[in-house]
């Protein structure tokens, strides 16, 4: 499943400086970091949405979208995927408890 996130976020990168009249990408990503990440903002909202509603097929589609507009905000701000992952890997096998009280001032 990484691998189709990858893949994602490979095609994204490529569309950067991309005619914005043939890609979406291009034209998200040539409006700058601020408005990849309002847009973003936008459709974690519409996930939530979902999700309180209960409304199962809506979620996965707000879902998905919510992922491509996290990668579109990420590579807008020259962050690499491979940074996100490691960040995960880097965590992994931590209490959620553990990791939030080692970010914590004196934790």
């Amino acid at each position: 499943m990484t691998d189709t996130l990858a893949r994602l976020f490979a095609t994204i990168e490529s569309r950067a400086g991309g005619d914005p009249a043939m890609s979406h990408t291009a034209a998200l990503l040539g409006r700058g970091p601020a408005k990849c990440a309002e847009k973003f903002g936008e459709e974690a909202i519409e996930a939530i949405v979902a999700a309180a509603s209960a409304d199962r097929g809506a979620l996965v589609h707000e879902a998905a979208d919510t992922l491509y507009h996290l990668q579109v905000m990420l590579a807008a701000s020259g962050v690499a995927w491979a940074d996100v992952l490691g960040e995960l890997e880097r965590r992994e096998g931590r209490s959620g408890i553990a990791e939030k009280s080692a970010r914590l001032p004196g934790g």
